[in-house]
């Protein structure tokens, strides 16, 4: 693999990290944020409103998409992908210096809504260009194996919030947590943020798009030239809705579900859960590569099969002991990995070179708001609701079934040109 390459892929995989690490911190921290920002007196009310704040961060992907994807096939993946990462970069560091509920009343909550907002906001431009930028630099062979560096720095974002969130768990006590400690890793996102601004403004613009543009046959208008075939979104929707559940309620949801639901210790759930991001993280790519060998689909329709058949009697096993925390949790996540490596170059070999930046964005944003945004919210209702505290499992099984039948109505392009 050429430098220019191995660069190319470190700048469009790194504004993902950043932006599940965001994501992944408020998701460990959301106890915490809880107590900190929403009025005394009902823990559930409070977890529940801290979760509704996640999803509305969510429900400014949209709009970031419809903002940014168009953007991108106009001017450019790279110049996009710029001005993302330093946005998620300030999101986050405005949570780690926002004032309490005990220090300024009902104007915390709100404020915590705005940093949300521009975290979202930002999200919504990071999905689309950074795999259409991953995916256009690649050879027609290896179009997995690259695209798959999209899910694989995404579980690196996720696995760095969880390193640090158990760093802090272990090392401080639960007054200094309480008091300060938890405000450090929302702080540390800028860093992340200004380091990923560097590292894109290193790059070129993909080969790819340079070659419709000396062409001429870049999309002048490409938000009207998606709705006048707008097929591909809802393909894209029904695409991401298995993909974005499995991880916000498998990956971001369990250790709050361990500590929370279960009455688990709170440090075994997050320990199990780095195990969990690490196992992702060494079999992404390889799954990215046997997509490349094999074809998309297989490897898709196992991932939702096994979720929706298996979901509910893994959950059964999760018990008191730090293996039985662990055991159903990695088991899971072997159909998280089926989908998480083919995934990226799946979805991108949809769309044509002119439009794919802005239809990513729009289509896989819309279904991870609506769906994704949401999981942890409706998880924790479900289990109130219900008063079953594997009921989150009806969520992630309903949803693997929906992907499932959109993926088998998607032809396989694995070995295909895209335009």
């Amino acid at each position: 693999m050429e430098k220019s390459t191995r660069k190319a892929i470190a700048a469009g995989s790194i504004g993902n990290a950043m932006e599940f690490y965001d994501w992944g911190i408020y998701g460990y921290f959301a106890a915490v944020i809880s107590e900190k920002f929403f009025p005394p007196g009902n823990d559930f009310v409070a977890l529940l409103s801290t979760f509704a704040v996640f999803a509305v961060g969510f429900f400014m992907r949209p709009i970031g998409s419809l903002f940014f994807g168009p953007l991108g096939d106009r001017f450019g993946r790279q110049k996009v992908l710029s001005l993302s990462v330093i946005l998620m970069g300030i999101g986050t560091l405005l949570i780690g210096i926002l004032p309490t509920y005990h220090q300024i009343g009902v104007l915390a909550p709100i404020l915590l809504v705005v940093a949300r907002l521009i975290q979202g906001f930002s999200a919504g431009a990071e999905w689309g260009s950074s795999t259409s930028f991953l995916v256009e630099y690649a050879p027609q062979n290896r179009r997995g194996f690259y695209g798959s560096f999209q899910q694989f720095s995404t579980i690196g974002g996720m696995l760095l919030s969880s390193l640090i969130a158990t760093l802090f768990v272990t090392i401080l006590s639960d007054k200094a947590l309480n008091a300060w400690g938890w405000r450090i890793p929302f702080i540390i996102g800028i860093i992340i943020g200004i380091i990923g601004l560097y590292m894109r403004s290193q790059v070129k613009e993909t080969p790819k798009f340079r070659e419709t543009l000396s062409e001429g046959k870049d999309s002048k208008s490409p938000l009207l030239e998606i709705l006048k075939h707008p097929k591909g979104i809802f393909v894209a929707i029904g695409f991401t809705i298995s993909w974005t559940v499995c991880y916000y309620v498998l990956l971001t949801y369990m250790p709050t579900y361990i500590k929370e639901v279960m009455d688990l210790s709170y440090a075994d759930g997050l320990v199990s859960n780095l195990i969990v991001l690490i196992f992702l993280m060494i079999f992404i790519p390889i799954t990215g590569l046997l997509s490349d060998r094999f074809g998309r689909r297989p490897l898709l329709l196992i991932s939702c099969g096994g979720l929706a058949v298996f979901s509910y009697p893994l959950f059964l096993l999760i018990g008191s002991s730090f293996l039985s925390i662990l055991l159903p949790q990695l088991l899971l996540a072997i159909f998280i990995v089926c989908f998480a490596g083919p995934g990226p170059a799946a979805l991108a070999e949809v769309f044509p070179t002119r439009v794919r930046n802005s239809s990513l964005s729009i289509g896989y944003n819309i279904g991870v708001a609506l769906f994704g945004g949401t999981a942890p919210f409706i998880a924790t209702a479900l289990v109130q609701w219900t008063d079953n505290k594997i009921s989150p499992t009806f969520y992630v099984i309903i949803c693997g079934i929906i992907t499932f039948f959109v993926i088998l109505g998607m032809k396989e392009k694995a070995n295909a040109e895209i335009d």
